[in-house]
């Protein structure tokens, strides 16, 4: 049987600056507060027909990342999106914005402004936030059962509002006078647990189908991995390993039938972390020369964060036995990192010195790739083969020649692999989805 093209996603967080990446003379650093940089990016992902780009959002400082780079904080994700729009004409933009911390109404006009002004390319990440409280008037972020109930409960409140205006109510019809059909807008007086919404929305829905918008979810938590498969086209995560990310594409598939929906409702898009050079030695070069700086202090603290752990005194060589572990931690920042990080080292049993490199570490647990671009090709076929995902979210590192070849040579050899569209069959992101 003929598989599909996968559907393929591009960070717009500049992953390829971090850690010594952003130090390189080309790095670019400069334009990073406005809107050419990010432009740039998102033409060279049209021109390889991906689906999307997408920019995360984070409520708050880490001063302690601030002085190497790493926590130096960004643009509005929305705002920025509505100016790429403008400069490009299919590819997906992908916004993200907190169930936790905005208002329904705000969230919900927001989002369907960037959907117009981007001509039916808008899609919401849902995400429910793991810190920034303190700027919310809240002393303790909720927990996490209580930020997904506040996130079904807005979801179920933004689509009403969406719906509440449809596009049918719109008439402009300069013979009869008549602008809008007033009895096609109704309110949706919404009384749940966290909210009372009146409404309608002010701003018209662009309708169904290939316009509607599609809902990303981020997470794979027990609770979260429940959300997606009630709500999402899609559903982003952390998958260090091919066993992973099976057993969580095979469980997202069964919760979907679950709730009612086609076990192919909800993609899997795991994040692929990239090294991309000219040849092997030359691509683990350069994760080297990315992570030379790399604070083993702030990774003791994390793995002790994690999973309860101090490791801290332990010789490098020493191994980490499954029965070292203490029990899991009552209050965790992502239980699904924590959990990764858990899995890796009842595994593996690794030694200390080869934790501290491992990417349940290192950085968010993504999927990692470090080589040439055939590699990585045969990579990606190698997951897609075995069932292992739908799709996945670019996360190019340690260089701007990195994301550029990830963009400009990896996108069309997955192409030439049968790997990824050559050309789109529709304008909007919902057409991306379902027309890969």
């Amino acid at each position: 049987m003929t598989q599909k093209p996968l559907h393929i996603g591009m960070t717009l967080a500049p992953t390829w600056l971090s850690g010594e990446g952003w130090r390189r003379p080309d790095s670019g650093i400069e334009g990073l507060l406005g809107y050419d940089y990010y432009i740039d990016i998102a033409r060279r992902a049209e021109a390889a027909k991906l689906d999307f780009v997408f920019r995360p959002d984070v409520l708050a400082v880490n001063k302690a990342m601030m002085g190497q780079g790493g926590g130096m904080g960004g643009l509005d994700p929305t705002l920025l999106l509505a100016a790429i729009a403008h400069a490009t004409d299919r590819i997906g933009l992908l916004t993200t914005v907190s169930t936790t911390f905005y208002p329904p109404y705000v969230l919900a006009r927001m989002i369907m402004s960037l959907h117009w002004l981007s001509k039916g390319r808008a899609g919401w990440n849902i995400v429910t936030a793991l810190d920034g409280q303190r700027n919310f008037s809240l002393d303790d972020m909720p927990t996490p059962e209580d930020r997904y109930a506040r996130a079904a409960e807005v979801t179920e409140i933004v689509l009403k509002l969406w719906a509440s205006y449809p596009r049918d109510a719109i008439l402009q019809d300069r013979d009869s006078g008549r602008m809008v059909d007033p009895e096609l807008v109704q309110p949706i007086n919404y009384e749940g647990d966290f909210h009372r919404v009146e409404g309608p929305l002010g701003t018209p829905n662009m309708g169904g189908g290939d316009y509607r918008i599609p809902l990303i979810q981020a997470g794979a938590s027990e609770t979260g991995r429940d959300f997606a498969a009630r709500v999402a086209d899609a559903t982003f995560a952390s998958t260090p390993d091919m066993e992973v990310a099976i057993e969580l594409r095979r469980d997202l598939r069964r919760r979907a039938k679950a709730h009612g929906r086609g076990e192919e409702a909800v993609r899997l898009m795991p994040g692929m972390s990239l090294y991309l050079a000219d040849t092997e030695a030359e691509a683990r070069d350069l994760y080297r020369a990315t992570h030379a700086r790399a604070d083993d202090a702030r990774k003791f603290a994390n793995i002790l964060e994690m999973t309860g752990l101090d490791l801290s005194d332990w010789p490098k060589e020493r191994n980490i036995r499954a029965n070292d572990l203490p029990p899991p931690p009552a209050k965790v920042r992502s239980r699904t990192h924590a959990g990764l990080l858990r899995r890796a080292i009842e595994r593996h049993e690794p030694t200390v010195g080869d934790l501290l490199r491992m990417p349940e570490v290192m950085g968010s647990a993504h999927w990692q790739v470090i080589g040439t671009v055939a590699q990585a090709v045969d990579e990606v076929r190698r997951w897609r083969d075995a069932g292992a995902l739908d799709g996945f979210i670019l996360f190019p590192g340690g260089s701007v020649d990195c994301m550029h070849l990830c963009l400009d040579a990896l996108c069309p050899a997955l192409s030439d692999a049968g790997l990824l569209r050559r050309d789109y069959h529709g304008t909007t992101f919902a057409s991306h989805l379902e027309r890969p």
